[in-house]
């Protein structure tokens, strides 16, 4: 377990290469280890989370059901990424999204208090924290532009350019739901490209 904590403080180091021995303490001084089987949920829609989950080994997807019952997938979050639906942790308030394993993980669970003291105390940590924010809203916003200005083929190349690990690891039936197209369009998509 220790090694999953090394992983979270090797990415601190990563993101924010100035930070102190004395900020790395901080952060990791409440985390918590979170083992999960593929199929476990990780969070449920309606949940408040509590902790920040950050995915040390393993993949996991974010969901919803929509009205007519569909499961639609709207994020893969994979090692050295942050499982959460960050505007409810943020604001403490209800997960709108399930986040569910595909593989089994393993997940460093840092509590929300400490995130708001990090920040009020460190300015490293503070900095840590926007730039993880910047960079999930730039994926946010790419994935909203993907449906706003590409095809499906497109989006399809597009992911596996942007996700190169990703690919042998997702099934098609969540993948066609993330690019938001029929599973049989999706295989003929693949047809017709490796037939190029």
């Amino acid at each position: 377990m220790q090694k999953a904590i090394e992983v979270f403080r090797q990415h601190y180091v990563q993101v924010c290469p100035e930070i102190t021995n004395e900020e790395l303490d901080f952060v990791s001084e409440n985390l918590t280890i979170s083992e999960f089987k593929a199929k476990d949920y990780y969070l449920k829609n309606g949940d408040v989370q509590y902790s920040l989950g950050f995915l040390v080994e393993g993949l996991m997807k974010s969901f919803y059901i929509d009205q007519a019952g569909n499961e639609i997938t709207v994020w893969f979050t994979k090692e050295n990424e942050y499982a959460t639906d960050y505007p409810a942790f943020i604001r403490q308030i209800p997960a709108k999204y399930h986040v569910q394993c595909l593989e089994p993980c393993l997940v460093v669970n840092l509590p929300y208090e400490d995130v708001q003291t990090g920040y009020a105390k460190y300015k490293t940590i503070e900095r840590y924290g926007r730039l993880v924010t910047e960079e999930v809203l730039i994926q946010q916003q790419s994935r909203l532009e993907s449906f706003l200005f590409q095809n499906a083929e497109q989006r399809y190349l597009d992911f596996i350019q942007t996700n190169p690990t990703l690919f042998n690891r997702v099934s098609l039936t969540d993948l066609s739901s993330y690019l938001g197209i029929e599973r049989q369009s999706l295989s003929r998509i693949r047809k017709s490209i490796s037939q190029k």
